[in-house]
């Protein structure tokens, strides 16, 4: 099948906007190919210092020719997707020595959890961590003795700044390592009908604690399909992950046999062997354009519209929203997971899951088959999906059909024709909106507006009884250089219960919401953010907003709109506690959400 019409087209327009900054890029790393191997260029103190601690693998580090990979985790064991990692390193070093090489803890990177944070001041921290992940790791690959990295994360901003280190680190080969999602729970609408229920104050707070525990309530990811488990799609759609590693549940055998193959793999595409796949050429315009096809196709986490352009700056791509929004009127959305639909990620792993959707977009031409990934030159081996007989791993065909068309359907049959996000833009600024969970009959939203600067003042007001007729919410200030742009996602309750009290709302906001977010018309990372001077800044209470994901807009119908006077918000207020104060030159630095709001890339 010939390349569809329009991914041609958007990645051609990629590749010409990003053709100077790709070309420095590619220069720079074969240069850094070109030095050789870095362990030769090291002093023998350098060395001593570097493998003092290795014990058995003192020998081969020191005198051979032998691969070493360097392991940056994201370990910890207050995130269930990170915990499973703790027993990584020593099945990795093993499974290294068996494939003739070493490997070594390059370091550790901060991850933190946003279900943990949300609603809280840390969440203010979340969106900047990622830069801090891609600086911690940096200084982990700093010491130059690698031929090759394992990463291990997962989550939220985790994989990407991981993407963003490997891209600077392009020189050598990057394989991501997956710890997968926890087992099934209670129904995630089950979960969500407490949730609202409490909002109402119609439930306990201990009703409410028992359905929380019951959803997440063991390691692995979060089985809902949000901004982790995006990441995870990501990964193998841009050839990253072993094929089908991405959902297989953690403390399986299945698990530990793909994480051995990991790091096997890892050792055979070093410098020092005979298929040298260097994570920059891997990234590339093709591998960023599959990932939001896979964006698309399957749902994904508007999260993934902040994170992707910084991850591609990082090897010189540059996206812009005009990308994500032309594939995702080319690509049908073939998947429905919780929060588009009732299934969780196991049970879309079970339907088919990433083995099935990749064979279809590959067959409908969606896809680009010859992108370069760790395992070849081309797409053809992420069809096949991972299999365990007499204790040895093996690959067979996925897939050709659905298990259960509710969950995933094919590409000539899917549940929409577009992916469901949409860029929006007008007077009040740009952003975007996902739909793919929004009912139809509430893609276009026009009323009065009722201005916060605060999401917590929203709940108020829901809880005073102050929406009773229709309303455009919007919580402005909540951009990144205003407040670290924090998730909103704790209103999602309290608007969803407007919604489905008959009322027609929506959200409006310079902020981020989750990727678990879904059924209630949000325009969010509007840029530029109201602290700088953006138009949401001239926006008054009563005004009327029409957001229109029809047909991409978002305006204000105001005659004096464009003579105001923008208002400044005091800010002090999150300068400081809980670390906040610490990220001041973050918050001053910060780039435009449309840009990725980053600070490093």
């Amino acid at each position: 099948m010939s390349l569809n019409a329009t991914i041609a087209r958007v990645t051609d327009r990629i590749r010409e906007r990003s053709r100077d900054t790709r070309a420095t890029y590619l220069s720079r790393m074969h240069q850094a190919v070109t030095n050789g191997p870095a362990r030769s260029h090291l002093s023998c103190g350098n060395q001593a210092h570097a493998f003092a601690a290795t014990h058995e693998d003192k020998n081969a580090l020191a005198t051979t020719r032998a691969p070493n990979i360097g392991i940056v985790t994201a370990y910890n064991d207050m995130l269930s997707a990170h915990q499973p990692f703790e027993r990584y390193p020593d099945l990795i070093r093993t499974a290294a020595r068996k494939a003739g090489a070493t490997a070594q803890v390059a370091g550790g990177v901060p991850a933190m959890c946003d279900g943990v944070t949300q609603g809280q001041p840390g969440m203010e921290l979340s969106l900047f961590s990622r830069d801090v992940i891609a600086l911690a790791a940096g200084v982990a690959l700093s010491h130059n003795t690698f031929d090759a990295a394992l990463y291990l994360g997962v989550c939220d901003k985790i994989v990407p700044g991981l993407i963003i280190a490997a891209g600077t680190f392009g020189h050598i080969p990057s394989v991501f390592v997956p710890a997968g999602p926890m087992p099934s729970g209670i129904p995630n609408d089950e979960k969500s009908a407490v949730r609202n229920r409490f909002a109402e104050g119609k439930a306990s707070r201990e009703e409410l604690m028992a359905a929380e525990m019951a959803s997440y309530h063991g390691p692995g990811t979060c089985t809902f399909y949000g901004t982790a488990n995006t990441n995870q799609m990501l990964m193998e759609f841009m050839g990253l992950h072993l094929p089908g590693a991405s959902f297989v549940n953690p403390g399986t055998p299945l698990r530990e046999a793909l994480t051995s193959a990991a790091v096997e793999r890892a050792a055979q595409i070093t410098a020092l062997g005979n298929d040298f796949r260097p994570a920059g050429e891997i990234l590339d315009e093709r591998a960023y354009v599959n990932g939001l096809v896979g964006l698309m196709a399957t749902g994904g986490s508007t999260n993934l519209v902040l994170h992707m352009p910084a991850m591609a700056r990082a090897s010189g791509v540059m996206l812009d929203l005009e990308d994500f929004a032309d594939i995702s009127e080319a690509v049908p959305l073939m998947a429905k997971v919780y929060p588009n639909g009732l299934a969780d990620v196991n049970h879309f792993h079970a339907a088919g899951g990433l083995q099935f959707l990749i064979g279809q977009l590959l067959d409908a031409g969606l896809l680009h088959a010859d992108a370069k990934t760790i395992i070849g030159d081309d797409l053809s081996a992420y069809r096949q999906e991972p299999t365990l007989s007499g204790g040895k791993l093996g690959w067979q065909a996925g897939p050709t059909t659905s298990l259960n068309e509710k969950i995933v359907r094919p590409a000539d049959a899917p549940f929409a024709t577009t992916g469901g996000l949409k860029q929006l833009s007008g007077n009040l600024g740009r952003g975007v909106i996902k739909v793919s969970a929004v009912a139809p009959e509430r893609h276009v939203i026009e009323a009065p507006v009722r201005i916060f600067h605060d999401q917590n003042d929203v709940k108020a007001a829901f809880k005073a009884g102050e929406f009773t007729t229709d309303t455009v919410v919007v919580v402005r200030f909540q951009g990144p250089s205003a407040n670290g742009m924090p998730e909103l996602h704790s209103l999602t309750p309290t608007l969803s219960v407007l919604q489905d009290r008959g009322l027609r709302v929506a959200l409006v906001t310079d902020g981020r919401m989750s990727g678990a977010s879904g059924k209630v018309p949000a325009a969010i990372h509007v840029s530029p953010e109201a602290a700088k001077g953006g138009p949401l800044a001239r926006l008054r209470d009563g005004d009327i907003v029409r957001l229109d994901a029809i047909e991409g807009t978002l305006m204000v119908l105001a005659p004096d709109f464009e003579n105001r006077a923008p208002v400044t918000a005091d800010l002090s207020a999150n300068s400081h506690g809980i670390g906040r104060e610490l990220f001041e030159a973050f918050r001053r630095n910060v780039g435009s959400a449309d840009t990725g709001a980053s600070v490093v890339v």
